[in-house]
């Protein structure tokens, strides 16, 4: 755990979200590169593009509500030589406009960053039609597309500074709610690369690989399964295309089995693409922690994560299935 929030396990953990994260990442590459540009579809303060567009106004678009013409004319951007960044939830852009980011930005293998807020159902309230838990399954399948899942703000940030320095197009995922900082500006990042952020002391058993925000609930978990003599580690799996290999066979090979969490259909997602790597590398015991082919819907965060099965409980209750 070296590197990592030294408040990780206690109660007053600094909290932001990795739409925040972005928001921080996409000014901080505006700053150092001025053919970063950014577009949004109406939704500015809410993807924190507006940290980007108050103090590079000409530097901005905004779209409207319209987010086929978002992933269009980010294409066009790129074609001329700039580093288009386009911004809006989730549902709506990679749901809305898919084919637009398959065909005129995949296809053809422009420089365009994919950025969808607001994605699992930790989003809460809005209910849903606006829990985006099907965009993981949606954007991998593209060819040339990375797909990238940060834990938390920080992470986030520099993901996006990442994403704007290589070529191609890039998928980034983001949450709403403020959710614990796990990492800190030491903690190592590299698109394409995996990170253990848990070494049990008791003697290791079992490996869990998370995701996004839930990250967090499954070092909590292990933690309290380390206390009780249950050894487990766990992976985190910021970049799920392209996966980082050599770093998941090695966890399957050092444990009776892996539990994925992820804040997306159990169907297509992380999970997915860590069993098909498996299945033909190393084949191996795996437990999914995801929505089960279910829609979201109004509730809290927490009531949510609780009835889906996302939450520290359940994923304790995984490990314990392994070892059954």
């Amino acid at each position: 755990m070296k590197n990592l929030n030294p408040k990780i396990f206690d109660k007053d953990i600094e909290k932001s979200s990795t739409r925040k994260g972005y928001g921080e990442g996409l000014l901080e590459a505006g700053r150092k590169n001025k053919n970063v540009v950014a577009l949004c579809a109406d939704l500015t303060h809410s993807t924190y593009t507006h940290f980007f567009a108050d103090e590079f106004p000409e530097r901005f678009i905004q779209v409207g509500v319209a987010e086929q013409n978002l992933a269009t004319v980010g294409s066009g951007m790129a074609t001329m030589g700039k580093i288009p960044f386009i911004s809006s939830y989730a549902m709506f852009s990679p749901g809305r406009n898919w084919e637009q980011i398959r065909t005129t930005i995949a296809f053809n293998n422009v420089n365009v960053k994919i950025v969808g807020s607001h994605a699992g159902v930790s989003v809460g309230s809005d209910g849903g039609t606006h829990q985006a838990i099907e965009d993981i399954a949606l954007m991998r399948v593209i060819p040339r597309m990375i797909v990238l899942s940060p834990c938390d703000a920080i992470e986030a940030k520099k993901a996006t500074i990442e994403a704007s320095k290589i070529k191609g197009p890039v998928y980034l995922r983001l949450a709403r709610n403020d959710t614990p900082i796990i990492t800190t500006e030491k903690t190592p990042f590299e698109i394409g690369k995996a990170q253990t952020v848990f070494e049990p002391k008791s003697k290791l058993q079992i490996g869990i690989i998370a995701t996004g925000p839930l990250l967090y609930g499954a070092i909590i978990s292990a933690k309290e399964l380390d206390e009780k003599g249950i050894g487990v580690k766990v992976l985190n799996l910021a970049t799920i295309k392209p996966l980082d290999e050599k770093a998941i066979i090695s966890l399957a090979k050092e444990t009776k089995g892996i539990v994925t969490v992820e804040d997306h259909q159990k169907i297509g997602g992380m999970g997915s693409a860590v069993a098909e790597l498996l299945s033909q590398k190393y084949p191996t015991k795996i437990e999914f922690i995801g929505v089960d082919n279910k829609f979201g819907q109004s509730g809290t965060p927490e009531e949510l994560l609780k009835l889906y099965g996302l939450d520290t409980n359940s994923i304790k209750k995984a490990v314990k299935n392994l070892l059954k």
